[in-house]
C-alpha cells in the first residue's frame, strides 16, 4: 500500500529535496528498490522503518557519504551526483553513531567546524556558548570531549549541527542518550526551526516522538515506501489509533506480545 497525500508533495516549486526512482545495492543485497520523494520547504518529515529498510542509506545518499546508488537525486535544487559539495554548505546533520575528535575541547572542535563553514570565529563561540548554556552544558565549552557523557555528546553534536544556520537538516536517530529535559527542548528547537521556513528529515525508532512533530510521516519497508502523509491521514487509512499500532500494521507485525512473553 502507497499513500502520496496531498498535491503540495508532488511537484512543487518550493521542492528542496527530489528523489526519483532511487536504487542502493550492496552486493547481492537490494536495500532501495525505488523511493521516489518530493519534499517541501518547511516540513519536518518523519522518515521511520525497520532495522534494515533503507533509512539510513537513503539519508547517507542525500548527503553524498554513500555512492555508487541509481537514480536521481536532487538536495537544494543541485543533481548531488555532479560531484560539487556546495550544497553541503547548507545542510545539517546528527548520525546515529558519530566520529568526533574527541582528544579536542568543544572550543577547538567548534572552531575547526567554523573554519570549515568560513564563519567569524568571535560570533560563532559567542552563539555556540548561549546554545550550551541552553542544553545545561555551561563549563563544557572548555573541556575535551573524551570526558563528555554520552548524552553530552548527542547534545554537542545536535549543537554542531545548528552553527552554521543551515537550510536542511538531517537528523539519525537523534534523541539516544538525551535525558527528557533535553528531548522536550529538542521538541522545541524542531518547532522554532520550521518556523523559520527551514527543512528537518528526521529518521527514528522513537514513534511517539515522530508522531507528536512530524507534519508528514514516510514508512520504508523493505525498500519501498509503504506509507506517506500526515498522521491523522495514515491514522484513518489504517484505522488505528497511535503510530506504532500503523507501523506493525503495515510491516505485518502482530507478534511483539508472542515474543515478549518467549523472551520473559
Amino acid at each position: 500500500r502507497l499513500y502520496i497525500l496531498g498535491d503540495e508533495f508532488m511537484g512543487n516549486l518550493d521542492s528542496i529535496i527530489s528523489i526519483k526512482d532511487l536504487k542502493m545495492s550492496y552486493g547481492s543485497k537490494e536495500v532501495l528498490k525505488g523511493i521516489n520523494l518530493e519534499i517541501s520547504k518547511g516540513q519536518i518529515i518523519g522518515y521511520i522503518g525497520t532495522n534494515g529498510a533503507g533509512k539510513s542509506t537513503t539519508i547517507k545518499i542525500m548527503l553524498g557519504i554513500v555512492e555508487g546508488y541509481e537514480g536521481k537525486v536532487e538536495i537544494l535544487g543541485q543533481d548531488i551526483s555532479d560531484g560539487s559539495i556546495e550544497y553541503k554548505k547548507r545542510i545539517g546533520y546528527v548520525p546515529e553513531l558519530a566520529d568526533i575528535y574527541e582528544n579536542l575541547t568543544a572550543l577547538e572542535y567548534i572552531s575547526f567546524l567554523g573554519g570549515i563553514y568560513e564563519l567569524d570565529q568571535n560570533s560563532l563561540v559567542e552563539r555556540v556558548k548561549r546554545l550550551m548554556e541552553l542544553f545545561s552544558m555551561e563549563g563544557a565549552l572548555y573541556a575535551r570531549i573524551s570526558s563528555y557523557s554520552k548524552g553530552m555528546k548527542q547534545k554537542f553534536l545536535i549543537i554542531c549541527s545548528l552553527i552554521h544556520n543551515p537550510d536542511l537538516l538531517f537528523f539519525d536517530e537523534l534523541l539516544s542518550g538525551l535525558d527528557a529535559y533535553s528531548v522536550m527542548i529538542f521538541k522545541e528547537v524542531i518547532y522554532n526551526i520550521k518556523k523559520k521556513k527551514k527543512t528537518i528529515f528526521y529518521s527514528s525508532h522513537i514513534m511517539d516522538v515522530v508522531e507528536k512533530v512530524s507534519d508528514r510521516i514516510i514508512l520504508i519497508n523493505d525498500g519501498k515506501i509503504t506509507a506517506d502523509g500526515s498522521f491523522e491521514e495514515l491514522k484513518h487509512s489504517e484505522k488505528e489509533g497511535s503510530l506504532e499500532e500503523i507501523f506493525n500494521q503495515l510491516t505485518n507485525f502482530n507478534e511483539h506480545g508472542i515474543i515478549a512473553k518467549e523472551f520473559v
